[in-house]
């Protein structure tokens, strides 16, 4: 009798196995583990006048190195350097190359030079229109180049469909130091076309619409 007793209950033990499987495999289907999500891009505080539009979202942090490159040219005032192109280098925190910053014509405006980001991976491209600067001495250090709010100018895919950097609406330049033209190098017709190449760096910020 014992021995009957067992192989009927075999099948219900089987069924309790079968069930117990099933039940652990739609468990996981409706609740699989969730995705691990980057950490927000938080801007500094800025001064009134470069502040992003309401309905802009920063998605983008790079930390830039590089110099700001000057030339020597006549001006109204006699002489003056002028800027002709930044190259600076973007990275992350933890020191991964993710643009360069140059300026370049942009083919959105029939040519007209730009400050020019390119995403270091997928290639896309980003130009800065007419920017707002600020010299606010209660964020802007007197030593630094000026903290920048640029709209968007132009942006561009990259040849294989890269587009990290196509959705950005806005740029910031915050937290400057060094990058300031000579004051001196540049006072005759002599100096016509020297150029000085300036150490600096900067946080970049980039957004995208909400």
């Amino acid at each position: 009798m014992k021995n009957c007793s067992i192989l009927k209950n075999r099948p219900t033990f089987r069924n309790l196995l079968s069930t117990c499987a099933i039940g652990l495999a739609v468990a996981f289907t409706v609740s699989p583990p969730q995705l691990a999500r980057a950490d927000p891009v938080t801007p500094p505080p800025v001064p009134a006048n470069i502040q992003v539009p309401d309905g802009n979202q920063a998605f983008l942090e790079g930390h830039g190195v590089g110099t700001q490159n000057y030339i020597c040219l006549p001006s109204r005032s006699g002489f003056a350097f002028s800027l002709f192109t930044p190259e600076a280098t973007l990275f992350k925190d933890n020191d991964k190359q993710i643009t360069t910053h140059f300026f370049s014509p942009n083919l959105f405006e029939d040519g007209k030079i730009r400050a020019t980001w390119q995403d270091s991976k997928d290639t896309s491209i980003v130009w800065g229109g007419d920017a707002i600067s600020s010299s606010d001495p209660n964020f802007v250090a007197p030593d630094a180049v000026p903290w920048l709010l640029l709209p968007v100018a132009g942006a561009q895919e990259g040849p294989t469909g890269g587009e990290t950097l196509t959705k950005t609406t806005f740029i910031q330049r915050l937290n400057t130091s060094g990058g300031v033209a000579p004051s001196t190098g540049c006072d005759s017709s002599a100096d016509v076309g020297a150029r000085v190449f300036v150490p600096y760096t900067a946080d970049y910020f980039f957004y995208e619409a909400r």
